[in-house]
């Protein structure tokens, strides 16, 4: 025969108490109901083994047959799976030894693309004779070298021809330009000059060159409208 079941006692006090008791004797703390599911659960252990952990058990053990249950099933999915995977690969394998037959590719076509034809751009304008002085460019300021000064009244002939035997020398960019016209020239005078520049340390570092054509008076000056 098994050992008698022990009489219970209180959680707090551990003082016995009898079946349908709902508060401690002792130290008045209210006392587990008996007869429920895992009362009776635990009286069946303490039957078999003589002794009981406790209530707590019962929901580890819940919790481990659930974890072995789905332990189970995934191992079974893993399997399918792999299974329903090796014979994906038979199955391919048998295709592929089949022997296929194999086309020749045409040969491909040469589409020759349409152009529509552009019309040629404009020709440039043409330069001005090489012995024919040039103009000052209308509104622009800047520094050029003074070749030569003459009065405007009667000097027009002998400032164009001065120029074209300046051209003749080998000085570019030679020309005429009326003084009265710049604010920054005396008025009166036709100006026989070379070279068009955009400061007046251009301007200088070409003087010497004026010198070596025969223009030793040569001189830098400002243009402004």
């Amino acid at each position: 025969m098994g050992a008698p079941e022990p009489e219970p006692g209180c959680p707090r006090c551990g003082t016995p108490y009898s079946e349908g008791q709902e508060y401690c004797l002792q130290c008045g703390e209210r006392l587990p109901r008996r007869g429920g599911l895992i009362t009776r659960l635990g009286a069946s252990w303490r039957r078999r083994l003589g002794w009981y952990p406790g209530d707590w058990i019962w929901p580890a053990l819940l919790a481990l047959v659930i974890a072995a249950a789905a332990g189970a099933a995934s191992a079974i999915w893993l399997a399918d799976r792999s299974d329903a995977s090796g014979k994906t690969v038979v199955q391919t394998s048998s295709i592929s030894s089949v022997p296929t037959t194999q086309s020749v590719p045409e040969p491909p076509t040469t589409t020759t693309p349409t152009t529509t034809a552009q019309p040629p751009p404009p020709p440039p304008p043409p330069p001005p004779p090489p012995n024919r002085p040039l103009a000052w460019p209308a509104g622009r300021s800047g520094w050029t070298i003074v070749l030569d000064s003459l009065p405007a009244p009667t000097g027009r002939a002998q400032a164009y021809s001065e120029a074209r035997r300046a051209i003749r020398s080998g000085l570019k960019r030679v020309g005429v330009l009326a003084s009265s016209k710049y604010s920054s020239l005396h008025p009166g005078y036709l100006v026989v000059f070379t070279g068009i520049y955009s400061n007046e340390v251009a301007a200088q570092s070409a003087i010497l060159n004026a010198h070596q054509h025969g223009y030793g008076g040569a001189y830098a000056r400002r243009i402004t409208p």
